[in-house]
């Protein structure tokens, strides 16, 4: 009887832990051919081991009532259940309550050895290196730790989150002392991570970051903190070039450095390709520009379409005054090409490391460590924008507060909500990613299987108590001023 009582119970669990996988984990493992011998392996089974443990507590239970139970009705007359219905059945109630009482202990008895299974098993039954850091800051003093973190421009709100980790005192509170490093025109953040003596931290896109692995760099994405693309291009409303496939034939506005994949990915889904000042053909291909990391050439009209990230540059425009008016521009003069809406669109700010640094000692360690920190300043950034944006002129930033104030807005609406987690990177983007990155030539093969690591965003968010998720955030509305006073 304990048997036919155990059986379904488990069964379903199981079952149910090694069906019910999320879909973006599926969808990962087939962008990499993945056999289904290799998804049961690597997804299913892991899956399924938290339903598994449910089903043996339940088992516990289940198995003990079916025994005694089975017991009332045979079986060596020493047994509980037989004792039980005798001596009730005699009127020897002192007997049966003795009988009872010796039933729990037994089932006390019966726990602790299936909790002693259950470590056992866990600790045996793992194959992967523990992520250290798992305990909440403050239990034990961890390891002090001086640490790099390459800035992917120059000090600007778009980098709060690591200010305000700063100013709040989250990377003293994890024994990090923690070095900003300014990006620039001219540094590229993902060559500067790769050297052997480079930040143990930067902060770049994903694509770019793909780029340079196939060059032989072992950075690896820790923390997805921009969950959503802020790439746009925009164009005159006075133009009609209101979509991609009208660019043919124009002059289009790119940077360099990795900045215009998302830009020029999103043109080749219309066929259209550069190399127009090459007598090319108008409708088939376009002039690409080189851009100034500004909105000159756009707001002078030198070029028809001008990449604008959301948070920096298209707030530029709305900053300029119309020579016309005198009063400054609105969004209802321009065209928004959101590259989000084409699916071209590709994971942006993260946070990266060196393989080869993650596995030495206990840096796997300080990285668990700094990603909290990190995070942990997201979420303050996001509750109070206002002390964040006054972090970020501490930094050194040079730009005002009314442009500081419209860039946290929009970076914010980047990194939140989080549906998983603030940091953690969502399988069906990253395959998105690979596969816009591959098309427009990017790179030529898709990336190793450690091109990004989760276990590490997954301990720095055990040890946060606060919102990670986000999901009441609302963008908020900003005034735009004069040149972003």
């Amino acid at each position: 009887m304990a048997a036919v009582l155990v059986f379904f119970p488990v069964m379903a669990n199981v079952t149910r832990g090694l069906v019910q996988v999320e879909s973006g984990a599926l969808e990962l493992m087939r962008s990499y051919a993945a056999s289904e011998w290799t998804v049961l392996r690597k997804v299913r089974v892991p899956n399924a081991l938290p339903y598994s443990f449910t089903a043996m507590k339940i088992a516990t239970t289940l198995s003990l009532i079916g025994a005694i139970v089975g017991e009332y009705f045979g079986g060596a007359t020493s047994v509980l259940g037989r004792r039980i219905v005798e001596s009730a059945s005699a009127l020897k109630f002192d007997v049966t309550w003795a009988a009872r009482q010796e039933e729990s202990v037994d089932k006390k008895r019966g726990f602790a050895l299936t909790a002693a299974a259950a470590v056992v098993f866990a600790a045996c039954g793992s194959g992967a290196t523990p992520v250290p850091a798992s305990r909440t800051p403050g239990s034990v003093a961890p390891t002090t730790a001086a640490v790099r973190l390459q800035l992917q421009w120059v000090p600007q709100a778009q980098f709060a989150g690591y200010f305000a980790a700063e100013k709040q005192g989250y990377y003293k509170a994890e024994n990090l002392t923690v070095a900003m490093v300014p990006g620039g025109p001219d540094v590229v953040p993902q060559v500067e991570g790769s050297k052997a003596e480079g930040p143990e931290f930067t902060i770049s896109w994903v694509p770019k970051v793909l780029e340079a692995r196939e060059g032989g760099s072992d950075l690896v994405d820790i923390a997805q903190v921009f969950q959503r693309s802020g790439t746009l291009s925009v164009t005159w409303k006075d133009t009609g070039l209101d979509e991609p496939c009208k660019l043919a034939g124009k002059k289009v506005g790119t940077w360099g450095f990795g900045n215009e994949f998302e830009v020029t990915a999103g043109l080749l889904t219309c066929g259209l390709t550069p190399g127009l000042e090459n007598n090319g053909d108008k409708t088939k291909q376009f002039q690409q520009v080189t851009q100034a990391f500004d909105m000159t050439a756009f707001l002078s009209r030198d070029i028809d379409a001008a990449e604008a990230m959301i948070y920096n540059e298209f707030a530029q425009v709305l900053e300029a005054p119309d020579p016309a008016t005198g009063t400054l521009y609105s969004k209802d003069q321009l065209n928004i090409i959101n590259w989000n809406d084409y699916r071209v669109a590709m994971l942006q700010d993260a946070i990266f490391a060196r393989k080869a640094w993650l596995d030495k000692g206990n840096n796997k360690d300080v990285a668990v460590r700094f990603v909290r920190a990190s995070l942990k300043g997201w979420i303050y950034c996001r509750d109070h924008p206002d002390d964040c944006v006054q972090y970020t002129t501490d930094a050194g930033s040079q730009l005002g507060t009314g442009h500081q104030k419209w860039m946290l807005n929009e970076v914010n609406a980047l990194i939140w909500p989080s549906e998983l987690g603030v940091g953690t990177l969502d399988p069906v983007l990253w395959s998105q990613t690979v596969r816009v990155a591959r098309s427009a030539d990017i790179i030529k093969t898709d990336p190793s299987v450690d091109a990004y690591a989760t276990d590490i965003v997954k301990a720095a968010l055990a040890g946060i108590t606060d919102d990670a998720l986000g999901k009441g955030f609302t963008k908020g509305t900003v005034e735009v001023t004069a040149g972003g006073k």
